[in-house]
């Protein structure tokens, strides 16, 4: 395979399993400099070590936290950024569903947690490096799960004691209009796209236990598709040139798709985001006192 990502530094989110741990050997065999974020350091070390052995790539990294935890998201980019000075390709793709309401560090839905605000806060942390970096590109990793969304943005942060699977399909259209509004904002040196890989046979719902649980990891081993099948169109968002050419999209199987009319609209989109800066600040606060 050629080296055509050679010189390129990803940063890649829910990187040690499923899609995320697909599309980080595609990108280490196609010579980049490798950045995984996992919450273990065991298995994020084994990974990191799979992925160095099979792709003959040295540049593979690890940065730990733990995404539902704001602080650890923004000490990933400071951590990040301390020893990187571009970013060409920023993957979000950590995510999970609760199927049980819980509540994370800084008094989020764990479901919007994960799902949305590390995504907002990691990305916006990073924006200086994605805008000094020619071409740069933010890859995330939504649903089509959005079709069932409503979001109120009133209680989208914590959900009135409710998650499951109305929680997760918030978030995931929460993915779809956070992409719009940073397309607008990052111009045209960047682009900013997001996708539905389809049911994927992964680690996805294996957070939970009982019935859920189950069910999940029967569908997936029934009808399911491989990692690698899921990971084909992240891959094709973060480096073809085609892909290149989109802005504010939502793709499946490496072509635009069709979202729900919520999801196309702009003035939500914009409040989400507003509201995802008062979340933001209000955790930074809560960190420091």
């Amino acid at each position: 395979m050629a080296k055509d990502l050679e010189g390129k530094v990803f940063l890649v989110t829910g990187a040690t399993e499923g899609i995320g741990k697909a599309a980080a050997h595609d990108f280490a065999r196609r010579g980049a400099v490798l950045v995984l974020v996992g919450r273990s350091r065991e298995k994020g070390e084994r990974v990191v070590q799979e992925i160095e052995a099979a792709s003959g790539n040295e540049h593979v990294e690890l940065l730990l936290g733990d995404l539902s935890r704001m602080a650890d998201v923004r000490a990933v980019a400071a951590r990040f950024r301390a020893s990187h000075d571009r970013l060409d390709v920023l993957v979000n793709n950590a995510g999970a569903v609760f199927f049980t309401h819980q509540t994370s560090e800084d008094g989020l839905e764990m479901t919007f947690a994960l799902n949305h605000m590390a995504c907002f806060v990691l990305t916006t942390a990073l924006l200086e490096l994605l805008r000094a970096t020619p071409g740069s590109r933010v890859v995330s990793t939504s649903s089509g799960a959005h079709n069932m969304a409503k979001l109120e943005l009133g209680t989208i942060a914590k959900r009135n004691g409710k998650a499951g699977l109305g929680a997760y399909a918030d978030s995931k259209l929460a993915n779809i209009l956070f992409t719009r509004e940073l397309a607008r904002r990052l111009g045209s040196q960047s682009t900013a796209n997001c996708f539905h890989p389809g049911f994927v046979r992964s680690g996805f719902g294996s957070n939970n236990s009982g019935g859920w649980a189950w069910l999940i990891k029967t569908l997936a081993s029934m009808v399911g598709r491989t990692p690698e099948k899921g990971a084909e169109t992240l891959v094709w968002a973060a480096t073809s040139a085609e892909a290149a050419g989109y802005r504010g999209e939502y793709f499946q199987d490496c072509k635009p798709t069709r979202t729900s009319k919520l999801a196309k609209d702009d003035e939500l989109a914009r409040e989400l985001w507003k509201l995802s800066e008062e979340l933001a600040r209000s955790s930074e606060s809560h960190s420091r006192e």
